[in-house]
């Protein structure tokens, strides 16, 4: 692992990605989005950047984000509390199967009964979908706890469970407390906060790797579910010109910020990382990443972390491409600048609305 030094310039941090195995995974991670790993496996996620995330190259080749947060603090982190941990996660999933229905607690929840700093808040993006792909993602109607448990005992929970029809270029938002679940055919980028809390509900009778049901959270799950009947489908996004850039708003909460950025051929871009870390994922084909101290080379689906040191980097790319870009919120930023391209101040409100009222 290489040293840590507090005094050399910061660069952009390409990261490896960590591949998970799940029964419901497909090979599409491995075969055509480029991760190392057998390609026959079931592939369920490959994890972009999070706190245990590992730099793949360069001086600080070996080092995790947590270690990075500790030792370069501000550097690296800017105006986050460097003594938490990286507050966002990213990944692919590929569903060849349905995902459990699920759903994930809140902070404060995740605080009092778990233990941890963290719930789960989070946003797909679809890369791809199959003809006829669908989610669940809430309820058919208002139930309550009472009707849930008695529907998990009787067996008839699934009479309740509302099916959203899916394309690619879709972007979902699912704050804490939203029932729901990811169908066959489906490879989403994830976007959420840095937790694993998830209180499986429902499992489609399926057995585990080792012959028997996974554990079900029911009772858990009771205590955080959204009882109210589901009306999100997929996202309105707002598109705006900004830096010579093409750039969709997709997701923007208090807890992060993810935009799509669609770069011509020969394309040349710049990246204010407002004195907040950024992680950068590339789509289709190679970006380059360039800062003061040199460049760096994406190639498709990889991701890099750009330290809030970093107060701007140039992306370019040869061939017409996009990239995806999530930042740590910071409030009322992203409205000004979508403001500044000259979009409609309606527009702008329509599409944060659609945040606070999903909480």
């Amino acid at each position: 692992m290489a040293d840590v030094s507090t005094n050399a310039a910061l660069v952009p941090l390409r990261l490896d990605p960590i591949l998970t195995p799940a029964i419901w995974g497909g090979e599409s991670l491995v075969r055509l989005y480029g991760k190392r790993g057998e390609p026959n496996e079931r592939i369920g996620e490959s994890w972009e950047c999070w706190e245990g995330s590992r730099v793949a190259d360069g001086p600080l080749a070996g080092n995790t984000i947590s270690s990075l947060r500790t030792s370069l603090g501000a550097r690296l982190m800017g105006d986050l509390d460097v003594d938490r941990v990286f507050p966002i996660l990213t990944k692919f999933i590929d569903a060849r199967d349905w995902l459990s229905v699920q759903v994930h607690p809140t902070d404060a929840y995740a605080r009092r009964v778990e233990h941890q700093p963290f719930g789960k808040t989070e946003c797909w993006f679809v890369l791809h979908a199959e003809p006829n792909a669908e989610i669940v993602l809430g309820w058919t109607r208002d139930t309550s706890r009472e009707e849930y448990e008695r529907r998990v005992a009787d067996g008839t929970l699934g009479e309740l469970l509302r099916r959203v029809p899916v394309r690619t270029g879709d972007a979902f938002y699912l704050p804490s407390g939203t029932l729901h679940a990811i169908g066959p055919g489906i490879v989403v980028y994830e976007t959420q906060q840095t937790s694993d809390l998830t209180y499986r509900i429902f499992d489609w009778n399926r057995l585990g790797s080792d012959g028997k049901p996974r554990e079900l959270h029911v009772a858990k799950a009771a205590d955080v579910l959204n009882y109210r009947a589901g009306s999100m489908g997929a996202l309105k996004t707002i598109a705006y010109t900004w830096q010579g850039c093409s750039r969709t708003a997709l997701i923007s909460d208090e807890n992060f910020t993810v935009e799509r950025f669609a770069l011509a051929s020969g394309g040349t871009t710049t990246l204010l990382t407002d004195g907040r870390p950024a992680i950068v994922t590339a789509l289709a084909d190679t970006i380059e990443i360039a800062h003061a101290s040199g460049s760096l080379r994406l190639p498709p689906y990889q991701s890099a972390l750009i330290p809030a040191e970093l107060d701007s980097i140039t992306i370019s790319s040869i061939d017409s491409t996009a990239f995806l870009c999530i930042v740590p919120t910071i409030p009322g930023r992203l409205a000004a600048r979508i403001h500044q391209a000259g979009a409609p101040d309606a527009a702008i409100a329509d599409f944060l609305a659609q945040f606070s009222a999903a909480q």
